[in-house]
């Protein structure tokens, strides 16, 4: 008996009965093609599974996300055998696929540290010689649980344990090696071509404090050497662009013990912030919003109202006032929503765009804690947008009009990813779809390609959300659109129609910086310190040659001072190259430099932090190209 297949060239075959997508895969692999994974109906599938009838197949390598993350999951599997086998009587945790790597979790007899990392290596490196194949087993429930009880699994045994009744269970073996797993992975190990350990970190079972601290081996793979090179390459540079180390070498900002996720902004670090909101508010109020300012601390009931209570209540802080439940806000929403509703609205009011530079509190586990990219404490660019639902898609790409504007001064691209309606949610599912369809629609308007991330809609609606990529290809969660019609519904938020009836306006959320303390990280990384003169801390150092030259120095000091300019006057007793070196290290973008020449001819010797020696200019043309740098904001 035939089947009939449509291939992802558009073409149609018949193939026998039986026919294993590896078949496929094989023929495709002698055309010269890197494959690691193929689609069936749009779903992950194995290479060994039979093709259904009518089916429609589409095969895809390294570099689409779904090809990745399964040669990626296939390295896992090759880095938890390695580690059975070195180490018999380790429990085995989790260990997905993540953005450029992999990780897995384990919990060793006695801790292993960074120098074990060589012998797993060398191990995986044995296990991808002996190819071995990657076959799906299916258990029943019985024999998955006799099977891991055997093997003492505890943690995947808790797995199984809370996995529905109906749901198959599936099992990935390689060798002497299973592994409870959902799959699907490459045929064989000998297909993981080039790897290396990175990290080695502790983690909580399942992210949470009271379960046991197990130990996180992180890892990358890729499909050769140069790729794998590259990447390593990519992370020595980071490590130099490391804003932890940055923030303290520049004094940007400090973390304290006194304070675990609560960080310290510096002057240096300051002025930077300053900056971003200056310019963050010139832009909101061209483009027509309005600032308000909410408090810190909210009645319970408020948060009971806008849902928080039951779906982020575990990452809020809460106090008691005069015998009653507080809550220290973890988002600025609910704030809004009570301005708005403070006073009667006509649909002549609307749109109305209101933003807050809100600090908010979330709760998040200690082992989490990163430097300025996970805190405790962060200040949002929130802003909520009130409209009828006719004014929902325009105001929608005015919103990604703005976000366009930002993110081109700093230098970034983006790529745009559209979430839609998660596990927990408020609201009926068509609601979630017209909201959904909505978001596509402007996106699809305006021909910007997207990629649909299902299941990771806010809990309240689906959401555009922007990942910017950084000078090393790296890429950061950052702005967010969300299209939401619950809370005015919570609120009872109404206006008055042309029909003199009451209606509910439609909400958008909207962050386009993201946290504060967030894009302060990435920019120090994006710009590895060096930021252009219109965020740099110090965009000046005028430096004496010679102690003749100091009261000249100080004339242009105050003459750029006086201009509003970030300026330095560096009249230490040093070799001018000295101080020439140190201003370099503190990454000043201009020195100038003032010896009896330039006292004479009322000129600076002008030295940039990357090109060099400019030569002398008069100080009146060097201040008027500065004012342009600045106020274009030039990268």
């Amino acid at each position: 008996m035939q089947i009939k297949v449509k291939l992802d060239n558009g073409k149609e075959a018949s193939y026998p009965e039986g026919t294993t997508c590896m078949d496929l895969y094989r023929e495709k692999a002698a055309e010269g093609k890197n494959l690691t994974a193929v689609l069936v109906d749009g779903e992950e599938c194995d290479l060994n599974a039979p093709l259904p009838e009518d089916s429609k197949v589409e095969f895809v390598d390294f570099e689409s996300p779904v090809g990745a993350k399964v040669y990626r999951h296939s390295a896992s599997h090759v880095l938890a055998h390695a580690v059975k086998r070195l180490y018999p009587q380790v429990k085995l945790g989790i260990g997905p696929a993540i953005e450029n790597g992999v990780y897995y979790d384990f919990d060793f007899e006695e801790p292993i540290s960074s120098d074990d990392l060589k012998a797993i290596e060398k191990e995986m490196k044995k296990i991808v010689k002996e190819k071995l194949p990657i076959k799906r087993r299916e258990m029943s429930r019985e024999e998955a649980i006799a099977f891991f009880e055997e093997k003492g699994e505890t943690y995947k045994l808790e797995l199984i344990n809370e996995m529905p009744e109906d749901e198959v269970i599936s099992c990935y073996e390689q060798g002497d090696f299973i592994d409870l797993c959902t799959g699907p992975h490459l045929p064989h190990t000998g297909m993981v071509k080039a790897f290396k350990l990175t990290s080695l970190a502790g983690a909580y079972w399942r992210g949470d404090e009271n379960n046991p601290m197990l130990q996180r081996i992180y890892g990358t793979a890729f499909p050769n050497k140069d790729q794998l090179n590259e990447y390593l390459a990519m992370l020595e540079e980071a490590k130099k662009r490391d804003h932890r180390k940055l923030g303290r070498d520049l004094d940007l900002f400090s973390l304290h013990e006194e304070g675990p996720g609560f960080p310290f902004l510096h002057n240096n670090g300051n002025v930077i912030w300053q900056e971003l909101t200056d310019f963050w508010r010139q832009e909101h109020r061209r483009a027509g919003y309005e600032e308000i300012k909410t408090p810190l601390i909210l009645n319970r009931s408020l948060w009971e109202q806008s849902g928080h209570w039951d779906h982020f209540r575990e990452n809020m802080y809460f106090t008691n006032i005069d015998e009653q439940d507080y809550a220290v806000k973890p988002m600025n929403c609910p704030g809004a929503m009570l301005v708005f509703r403070s006073k009667m609205h006509s649909y002549r009011d609307l749109p109305r765009r209101i933003a807050e530079m809100g600090i908010v509190h979330r709760h998040e586990l200690s082992g989490t804690l990163q430097g300025l990219l996970r805190v405790r404490s962060f200040t949002q660019d929130d802003a909520h947008i009130f409209m009828l639902p006719s004014q929902v898609e325009q105001e929608v790409g005015g919103v990604i009009d703005l976000m366009d504007r930002f993110y081109s001064i700093f230098g970034f691209t983006y790529r745009v990813e559209l979430s839609t309606m998660p596990e927990k949610a408020m609201g009926t599912k068509d609601m979630w779809d017209k909201a959904t369809s909505l978001l596509e629609r402007v996106l699809q308007s305006r021909d910007i390609s997207y990629r649909l991330n299902e299941g990771d809609g806010a809990f309240y609606g689906p959401k555009i959300d922007f990942h910017l990529e950084d000078c090393m290809g790296r890429s950061w969660q950052c702005g967010t659109i969300q299209l939401d019609f619950q809370m005015p519904e919570k609120f009872d938020l109404t206006y008055i129609g042309e029909d003199g009836e009451k209606h509910r306006p439609v909400v958008i959320h909207r962050v386009i910086y993201g946290a504060m303390e967030r894009l302060l990280a990435l920019l120090i990384e994006h710009y590895g310190g060096r930021f252009p003169v219109w965020l740099a801390p110090v965009q000046a150092s005028v430096i004496p040659v010679t102690d003749r030259t100091h009261d000249y120095g100080r004339q242009v000091y105050e003459k750029l001072k006086s201009f509003d300019f970030r300026v330095e006057l560096d009249d230490r007793n040093e070799k001018v190259g000295y101080k020439i070196r140190e201003a370099q290290v503190k990454k000043v973008p201009y020195m100038l430099v003032v010896g009896d020449k330039e006292s004479e001819s009322g000129e600076v010797a002008v030295r940039h932090r990357d090109q060099g020696d400019l030569g002398a200019e008069e100080l009146d043309a060097f201040i008027e190209k500065l004012q342009a740098e600045i106020e274009e904001k030039r990268i």
